[in-house]
């Protein structure tokens, strides 16, 4: 049967939005890739669907990247969702359970939202890493960059602080490093350059998905590991190609992701074989 969706985005960061709360949403790999694909569907960095929660959060959100794969986290489509549900009820808190644990939204103002993105996890064996190592500074160089900090947030981070973008090649690089033996469940690549205590300009390689116009998650992995160097505040605008995030690395230790939620459209998806 045909499937109603709405195209999303936060800060550029695009969706195909499924609602599979009253009837189950159950795609192949393959059928993932054909939606996503910007020629022959539809055309998004992750395909999300908005499930059931039987544990009291108000909805599941299950997350999939352009490849077919399952992401634990995505704070763009988090934002999303929460405006989503919280239209539908009225709610200015709304919560949603991923496979990475309950992520908290609070709407702010007409397509304004805050999330908690939780805890950021700092140990190798949690972001995970493949060997014990010092996750502010790892031993991992490629073409023009070395020494990246990780942690995961949600799902695994690595962020290189970079001095310029101008012959940075993400294209070719941003794979090698996402699929590096270091990372047995692959990573999102971050680069930074920091313009001030305040304020960091970011490039996102995603896992499963590409270079992207911005990932929440990797705004908030690159705020954590830059205070953690010493090079930002605990507070900070990450600037991205398609937009920015007021992020807050709070001093109880939780993450806080404000930006943008937006829909570009909706549409049917034809029967899928």
């Amino acid at each position: 049967m045909s499937l109603p969706f709405l195209k999303m985005h936060g800060a550029g960061n695009d969706f195909v939005v499924l609602d599979g709360r009253t009837n189950p949403v159950q795609l192949s790999a393959a059928m993932v890739r054909h939606i996503a694909d910007r020629r022959l569907g539809v055309g998004c960095d992750q395909l999300v669907i908005i499930e059931p929660d039987a544990a009291g959060a108000d909805a599941f959100m299950r997350i999939l990247n352009a490849d077919g794969t399952e992401a634990g986290a995505c704070g763009n489509a988090t934002r999303c969702v929460a405006a989503l549900l919280a239209e539908e009820t009225g709610a200015r808190m709304v919560t949603i359970r991923t496979i990475s644990g309950v992520l908290r939204g609070e709407i702010l103002g007409p397509g304004l939202v805050e999330v908690d993105m939780g805890l950021p996890l700092l140990e190798w064996g949690d972001i995970p890493l493949a060997g014990a190592a010092d996750t502010l500074h790892l031993s991992l160089a490629l073409g023009p960059v070395s020494d990246p900090a990780a942690c995961s947030m949600g799902n695994p981070h690595a962020t290189f602080f970079v001095d310029d973008f101008s012959h940075l090649p993400i294209e070719l690089i941003g794979p090698r490093l996402e699929t590096h033996r270091m990372f047995p469940e692959r990573a999102n690549i971050g680069f930074a350059r920091i313009d001030g205590p305040s304020r960091i300009k970011l490039r996102v390689w995603e896992r499963g998905a590409g270079l992207t116009l911005a990932c929440g998650s990797g705004a908030c992995a690159a705020l954590v590991n830059a205070h953690r160097r010493g090079l930002t505040s605990r507070q900070a605008t990450v600037v991205m190609d398609g937009g920015e995030l007021l992020i807050t690395w709070s001093e109880d230790g939780r993450v806080l992701m404000r930006g943008p939620a937006e829909t570009a459209f909706a549409g049917t998806l034809p029967e899928l074989a």
